[in-house]
């Protein structure tokens, strides 16, 4: 696996390394032909690159798909926010750029709305439908559901966890360790642990989750890293797909990524046992309606339809 030590040490190379030993021998050469230069992606149509290769279009889709990425136009992208090449893609000016301290706020609100936007498309476009349902049938059946994790990722784990409420699966979200290995320790068979980390490398979360499997918990990593340590000790991995190095130390693309995912993870467990999921809906929105503007009404509507007698005062009228 000659590499030219010169070349930008991009993520995309990171993948084709951890992956190198897997990869047949016809997704080799393209392997090799990126390792080498990943500029040419770029600078190539995936025909173009294939040729150089030496393999066919339909070969260079199978090594993106098998490095992480959905196809040639996903890879094309994750190299240019490396290398900062918004050119390559079509003036894409925003892509892989840090905010400046001249920017107008137009400039902010683009670069934002456009990472957005393409880490939420590769990451629909690359999500394994499959494997969702799967944890999503997981949840349904589970006596309890731990979710973990730390900075933006708790806020994630807690977004999914507010709607799983709502829809009668029992779950708590951690984001510091003692507590959250307390809570694992108690997992069984029939619980489920997620785990989120955008880079797969915070400690905290790969303990946490470690110690529910350990105790037979069905384990899911959320992470845009399939190779990292927290995909190796989770049974089912989820991969969202953010661009690296945009805004760093918290990435908003990747936090978008992870919302994007709790959102299908929920509403597919919610199809699960729709009957269930529409009872508790209904319920909880009875609950809080006294809280909203007119919700008073909407109660005793709903009291009457019951056929409820509404409790009469007893206080006398004063004299």
């Amino acid at each position: 696996m000659p590499v030219d030590d010169d070349a930008p040490a991009t993520a995309v190379r990171n993948r084709i390394r951890a992956r190198w030993d897997d990869l047949p021998a016809a997704t080799l050469r393209v392997a090799q032909v990126v390792l080498d230069d990943p500029r040419l992606v770029l600078d190539l149509r995936i025909d173009e690159l294939s040729e150089r290769a030496g393999a066919s279009p339909a070969t260079v889709t199978r090594f993106c798909r098998q490095i992480g990425y959905s196809g040639y136009v996903a890879l094309r992208m994750s190299i240019a926010t490396e290398l900062g090449r918004s050119d390559a893609l079509g003036g894409a000016a925003d892509i892989g750029r840090a905010f400046g301290p001249d920017d107008t706020a137009e400039d902010v609100r683009s670069t934002l709305l456009a990472a957005a936007t393409r880490s939420m498309q590769q990451t629909a476009g690359s999500v394994d439908l499959a494997l969702l349902r799967r944890v999503a049938e997981a949840l349904t059946a589970s006596r309890h559901v731990d979710l973990y994790g730390v900075g933006s990722s708790a806020l994630a784990a807690e977004a999914l966890a507010t709607r799983l409420y709502r829809i009668g699966v029992a779950c708590n979200v951690w984001s510091e360790v003692h507590a959250g290995l307390t809570s694992a320790a108690v997992q069984d068979e029939d619980c489920v642990a997620i785990g989120y980390s955008h880079t797969g490398r915070t400690a905290e979360t790969i303990q946490m989750l470690r110690e529910a499997g350990d105790q037979g918990a069905v384990t899911v990593a959320v992470t845009n890293d399939p190779t990292s340590p927290l995909a190796e000790v989770a049974e089912l991995v989820i991969q969202t797909a953010a661009f690296e190095q945009f805004l760093q130390p918290d990435d908003l693309a990747a936090y978008y990524s992870q919302i994007y995912v709790g959102d299908l993870l929920y509403v597919l467990t919610a199809q699960v046992d729709f009957a269930r999921s529409s009872r508790h809906l209904a319920a909880s929105a009875l609950a809080v309606s006294p809280h909203r503007a007119g919700g008073i009404t909407v109660r005793l509507a709903a009291d009457d339809a019951k056929g409820r007698q509404r409790p009469r005062s007893t206080q006398r009228n004063p004299v």
